[in-house]
């Protein structure tokens, strides 16, 4: 049975170190959970879909409020288990964090992809979002 819902106690959110690394390889396990925390101290969710009692897919995120894009909820880490990709767990998690931005009265859903990642951009392109600006950075 697949459920998705919000890590909270620090078990559900160590369960999900393992597919997160996947996405971000520079995580170190016995740090995961204390950033989470800090993270969460700030407004960050993460949420998990579960099948068969494994963790498969995850979607981290805040809800902001800005000038320019009104009330949002903005994805910062969306990501499926590799073995399990092309399965419905990404299209699953997006559609729950849809839902989730709707129910807290967001306008938009928005969220940044490595200019590599082809497959991720074919994925979200498939879910109906459109590639709506540049995002710059500056490392300090």
């Amino acid at each position: 049975m697949t459920t998705i819902k919000l890590a909270e106690a620090d078990e559900e959110i160590a369960r999900c170190f393992a597919v997160m690394r996947q996405l971000r390889d520079h995580l170190i396990e016995e740090n995961f959970l204390p950033q989470i925390r800090r993270m969460q101290a700030e407004g960050y969710q993460l949420a998990y879909l579960e099948d068969a009692g494994e963790v498969k897919a995850l979607g981290g995120f805040r809800i902001f409020e800005m000038l320019a894009r009104g009330r949002f909820m903005y994805v910062d880490d969306l990501v499926t288990n590799a073995a399990d990709r092309s399965k419905g767990y990404g299209d699953a998690m997006l559609d729950w964090l849809a839902d989730y931005a709707k129910t807290h009265d967001c306008e938009y859903l928005n969220l940044d992809s490595g200019v590599h990642r082809f497959g991720a951009h074919r994925f979200y392109l498939r879910k109906r979002m459109d590639i709506v600006c540049h995002h710059f950075s500056l490392k300090l």
